[in-house]
């Protein structure tokens, strides 16, 4: 049975609240390859589904359907990622319907070939970020063990999941991924949950530093621009609304 799991951003001190663009489908099976190094694999464009290393026709399905952004795998779980406009009312029913005959066919959800080269639009690590390497100092393998441990696991029920990027200066770089990327409340997580657990358990950490990419960066204003236009509208339409 697909379970339907309403995406929430919760953050040590925030208000917890539902994230109206992010929805998180529970298979019941395993999404991502046993063999697969990586704890997670982001679709971005279309295109991306259909390229090396791990091409996915269930994810080019779904990002083919009108109002979707992004196709996020986790171990055992997909996140969908609509467009501010896309009303889920109108398109939950075909996303359920897409991944219930995947499944109830076992169709083999993501595919590895032998071409290295990764497409622009398909996220995932070469590696898990957060695995133990025998390179690191003692403080980065306190900050991989926290984040693996106490982070991860809250990030990953969200929708979502969180890479380590770096250690420089005493700030800890990180990119947050699948629901946790687009989410509006994103810095919240990063300030107020990320960046205070790991302040308090590891003195040498001075701060979280939040990684984009330049596209991401793009659509990141684009987005932002739709939602001020949007609530201009609102305003619009509100003011001149006749009086009840």
């Amino acid at each position: 049975m697909l379970g339907v799991v309403i995406v929430y951003h919760r953050a040590p001190g925030t208000i917890v609240r539902p994230l109206k663009i992010a929805l998180k489908f529970l298979p019941s099976t395993q999404i991502l390859p046993e063999k697969l190094s990586s704890p997670f694999i982001e679709y971005l464009t279309p295109r991306s589904t259909l390229a090396p290393p791990h091409p996915s026709p269930l994810a080019a399905r779904l990002l083919n359907t009108d109002g979707i952004t992004s196709v996020f795998y986790g171990p055992d779980f997909i996140t969908i990622t609509k467009a501010a406009d896309a009303n889920w009312a109108h398109v939950k029913p075909e996303i359920f319907s897409l991944i219930t005959e995947a499944v109830t066919c076992g169709e083999q959800i993501v595919s590895t070939t032998e071409n290295n080269s990764t497409h622009a639009g398909q996220q995932g690590s070469v590696s898990n970020s957060l695995a133990y390497d025998e390179e690191d100092s003692e403080v980065v393998g306190m900050i991989k063990e926290l984040l693996e441990t106490r982070i991860r696991p809250a990030i990953q029920d969200d929708g979502g999941d969180v890479d380590y990027c770096g250690f420089e200066n005493g700030k800890v770089l990180l990119k947050l991924r699948g629901a946790c990327r687009t989410c509006d409340s994103s810095t919240v997580t990063l300030k107020n949950g990320i960046e205070s657990m790991l302040m308090h358990y590891i003195e040498e950490v001075q701060g979280v530093t939040q990684v984009v990419d330049e596209a991401e960066s793009t659509s990141n204003a684009e987005f932002a621009r739709f939602e001020e236009k949007l609530k201009e509208r609102r305003a619009v339409n509100a003011a001149s609304a006749p009086d009840g």
